[in-house]
């Protein structure tokens, strides 16, 4: 076991490339929590990492020396609950569990193809999750016209998930067409990308991901 050393701050362990640890990144932004953020080169990952969290996995937060967390769903819910202005999971318990089941299904049914896309070095395989995933934001986009972020007036959780993986379109070379159906998710796009929370979470390596 290595040492792990003191901390008088929360850590974050962080892919700066990755969409999972963009989430997070993203929720700490939205509370303004002071946080040290560790880049972690995936090839030479700090021995600290392993004695932190038994998988390996990035993202990986450390509040203090007293939690350990490394599951995305897991991490943000818990700074949402430590900091809890602004509230990103809504109070009422139904409207709290149709945002887990959201997040839920986001993990199910979006979250693999993106993974297939970026992580995959089969191009038959690759190919079609990127038409499943274009078809898949096509077929929704009209919801987007019915509440200012997904299926809610408030930006939630489920945002934090979805902002992530819409930034990296162009990087899966998924180009959403301009039209009549798909105009309230580009809509939505812009609202999410210009938060100021949302800037700052981005990394370089993100940054340069995104083209207009």
């Amino acid at each position: 076991m290595g040492v792990v050393s003191k901390r008088s701050v929360m850590t974050l362990f962080s892919d700066a490339r990755d969409h999972y640890s963009h989430r997070v990144r993203i929720v700490l932004a939205e509370k303004g929590v002071t946080v040290e953020v560790v880049d972690v080169d995936l090839k030479h990952k700090p021995e600290e990492l392993a004695d932190l969290n038994p998988y390996n996995t990035l993202p990986t937060l450390v509040d203090r020396d007293d939690l350990s967390l490394y599951e995305s769903k897991v991490i943000m819910e818990y700074i949402d609950e430590r900091f809890p202005h602004p509230p990103l999971l809504p109070v009422y318990p139904v409207a709290r569990a149709k945002s887990r089941l959201w997040m839920y299904r986001l993990e199910r049914d979006w979250s693999p193809l993106v993974d297939t896309i970026l992580g995959s070095k089969n191009k038959e395989h690759v190919a079609r999750a990127r038409k499943d995933l274009k078809e898949s934001f096509v077929s929704i986009a009209p919801i987007f016209s019915e509440k200012p972020f997904f299926m809610s007036d408030d930006f939630t959780i489920v945002d934090c998930c979805l902002g992530p993986i819409l930034w990296r379109l162009s990087l899966m070379e998924i180009e959403l067409p301009k039209t009549r159906q798909t105009q309230p998710l580009l809509n939505y796009m812009e609202r999410l990308f210009q938060r100021e929370a949302f800037q700052s979470s981005l990394t370089e390596p993100e940054r340069e991901m995104f083209k207009a």
